[in-house]
């Protein structure tokens, strides 16, 4: 498989972090190493950790940042574990920035095996770490009917929970992407299903969004990701988070700004041009949050 991922709101993330040559940095979700390559190329002392829980990204993210040699720093893993793992005093020093880019990759969208999308049948996986035991098919199949429409409600905002936990708990067992889809998509009107065939949302996708965060634990490893960064910031550093739903930017706004160590640079998220979701639709809904470490107290 090639893993392809186009960064999103690549040049203002790289500017709002405010990457200087010279500079170490850590992107927390690598993907194929979009952002890590403009970062690396400010300059020949820039240096980077780059991490991913995933670990075809990471394979592709080496292939395609080789050239930048020692420079470059690899770590598989979630990055809620990441900072546990350096100890109290990193080696390779403070971060001068923090970039993350969260939620789903094109590249894993766009594999069918991996079970994160609807538009192909595949097996009800969706796991950003293969290696991990539980699978969205473990959910649907084994959650009661209360369980599962607490979590369609809260982690995919879906109105019609109860409804489609009702009905999947009748039809199950599951197994594959496209009959999960196709039973959410008779929850809803006829006219509904038939907007979903346009621009409109589909029926499923709000599930699918719960089921994939629940599998993956996204939004437990997003706080404490952020409750942990600031302090692994240099006193003027940045932390630039790109989100794709309102649960990440609620959690993002709100950490940044109750955060100590932080000032919050963006009042309101940065949103991409129009050019460039007319060139990646898969931007639109993405937004940036950026906050700067306070200077350090003197003793």
């Amino acid at each position: 498989m090639t893993f392809s991922h186009v960064p999103v709101l690549a040049q203002a993330l790289i500017r709002g972090v405010g990457v200087r040559p010279g500079g170490l940095y850590l992107d927390a979700t690598v993907g194929g190493g979009g952002h890590s390559d403009l970062i690396l190329a400010q300059g020949r002392e820039t240096r980077v950790v780059a991490i991913d829980r995933d670990p075809l990204a990471i394979a592709a993210a080496q292939v395609a940042l080789a050239d930048y040699g020692d420079r470059v720093q690899f770590w598989q893993g979630n990055f809620a574990d990441y900072f546990q793992t350096l100890g109290p005093v990193p080696a390779l020093g403070k971060f001068d920035g923090i970039l993350a880019d969260l939620g789903v990759s094109s590249a894993q969208l766009d594999t069918p095996e991996r079970g994160f999308s609807f538009r192909h049948e595949a097996p009800l996986d969706m796991r950003m770490d293969p290696s991990q035991g539980l699978t969205a098919a473990d959910i649907i199949n084994t959650y009661d009917e209360g369980a599962l429409a607490d979590l369609f409600f809260t982690y995919g905002e879906e109105r019609l929970s109860r409804r489609i936990a009702r009905r999947i708990v009748a039809q199950r067992p599951f197994h594959s992407t496209t009959a999960l889809a196709n039973t959410i998509a008779h929850c809803y009107p006829a006219a509904t299903r038939s907007r979903s065939r346009g621009k409109a949302i589909h029926p499923a996708t709000r599930v699918f969004q719960a089921l994939r965060i629940a599998v993956n634990q996204e939004l437990t490893a997003l706080e404490m990701f952020l409750a942990q960064a600031p302090a692994w910031l240099t006193p003027g550093g940045r932390i630039g988070i790109i989100s794709f739903h309102s649960l990440e930017d609620r959690l993002v706004k709100h950490r940044l700004r109750e955060s100590a160590l932080l000032t919050v640079i963006t009042k309101k998220p940065i949103v991409p041009e129009p050019e460039e979701v007319a060139a990646n639709p898969r931007a639109r809904s993405a937004k940036l949050r950026l906050a700067q470490r306070s200077a350090e107290i003197p003793a």
